[in-house]
This record gives structure tokens, sequence and C-alpha cells, in this order.
């Protein structure tokens, strides 16, 4: 559970399809994707199998995704069993082996869902809102993320659905998070808005004073960050 939540307010997601029904098809809603929308233990998991099948550590084949708690690579390894020492021999290099595949689309299409998400998504679309998916993933992890949504259930981009994505890898996330509110702002009125990050759901918060944001409280980059006043976190959908 998310370390800065003082309370869970569930109720808010009945009050997003409130208002967006309000809007009569003249709203967009906004979602983060890794830890809003998708799970991305999955992924994480398989890589660290793969790991575990190239530096010949058995105990890393069975590697699941409950064994990542954190973004730190160690605990994940310690969580499938592997001890102190041999943590320490292969921690840098499994972590290696993890960042030459995680952001890519191959192992983005491997994602799984938040509980509810495709369902509460499928609800707002009834109500004819935009869904605008806003990630800090870059536009080289496009395909993977639609095949994602594909066979998980979710809508893929097209009318009524858009992808925004950062334009190269090396854009910090914190840049094109606030990049991409002009362009929101081109698309409808923003009615609500759904990331993990404080940091970003905070960004939504300034930037559209008349949205509903969220915030999920699945997991983020640690930074000691306060929620803004009028955000709302829930645990799932």
């Amino acid at each position: 559970m998310h370390d800065l939540v003082t309370h869970l307010d569930p109720t808010v997601l009945e009050r997003v399809i409130d208002a967006c029904e309000k809007t009569r098809g003249a709203g967009v809603v906004v979602f983060d994707l890794d830890s809003t929308l998708l799970d991305n233990r999955p992924r994480q998991a398989q890589i660290l199998r793969e790991f575990g099948v190239a530096a010949k550590v058995a105990v890393l084949e069975s590697a699941e995704p409950g064994h990542w708690t954190s973004w730190d690579i160690r605990d994940a390894m310690q969580a499938a069993g592997m001890k102190g020492a041999d943590i320490d021999a292969h921690a840098e290099t499994a972590k290696a082996f993890w960042r030459e595949r995680f952001f890519t689309s191959h192992y983005a299409e491997i994602d799984d869902a938040v509980s509810g998400a495709q369902a509460y998504v499928a609800r707002l679309v009834t109500t004819g809102v935009h869904i605008a998916y806003v990630t800090g993933r870059h536009e080289d992890m496009r395909n993977g993320s639609v095949v994602a949504f594909r066979r998980l259930g979710f809508p893929v981009p097209g009318p009524g659905v858009q992808l925004l994505m950062k334009p190269t890898f090396e854009q910090s996330d914190d840049a094109w998070k606030e990049e991409a509110y002009a362009r929101l702002r081109q698309i409808g009125r923003v009615v609500a808005a759904f990331d993990n990050e404080p940091t970003h759901i905070n960004g939504y918060e300034k930037a559209f004073p008349e949205a509903i944001c969220v915030h999920l409280a699945t997991d983020h980059s640690g930074r000691p960050v306060t929620l803004g006043k009028t955000i709302r976190s829930v645990a799932t959908f």
C-alpha cells in the first residue's frame, strides 16, 4: 500500500462517472498506464525468470509477479528466494539485463490489468467521454501497449481514444506529463485524471483545477511528495 495515503475514498469512482454523464460526451478522462490501469509485474517477473536462465540462477527461474513489491530488483530477488551474498553477486548484472528489456514493446505485451480497470473504463466509454491514455512509456513501446490493450479488453486508440506517449525514451516523465497538458486541452475539457505517481496527479490538479483527480495507491517512485488537498485515492477500480 502507498505510504503517503492517509485514507482511501472509493466513492470518488462513482463521482467521476456522474461527472462524465453530465458532459454528454464532451469531456476527457485521462489515465496513466503503469501501476494505474496496467500491472507491469508480470513483465518484471518474466524478465527476472529469463535472467535466472541466462545466469544459471535456478531460484530465479520461478520468479513470480508477487515477488515485485518495489522497484528495487534486489527486493524481488530476495522475495524469490535468493540470499544476501548471492544477491550482491548478481544484482547489478540483473539490473542491466532488466533495463535492456523492460522498456521495450515486446515485453509490454504481457502486462496485466489493475483489478477492475477494464470494467471501469468500459463504464466511462458508455457516457461518451473521450479516453486519453497519457503514459511515460516512449513511442517505441506503442505496438506492445496496444497489443496488451486488446488482449485485456481496454479500448484501443482510434475514434474517442488517444494514446499519448513520450516522443523519446530520454525525455523525463515529469517533463512529458506537463507537455501533455496542452495536447489534452485540444481534445476537450478534462473531467478526471488518474495517476499513481504523486507528482503527476498533483500536476493534473494544478493544470485542471475543475477536474476530479484520483490517485492510484499502488506504487510510486518513492519521492517524498504530499498529495494535493482535493485529490482522492483508491487502491483498485
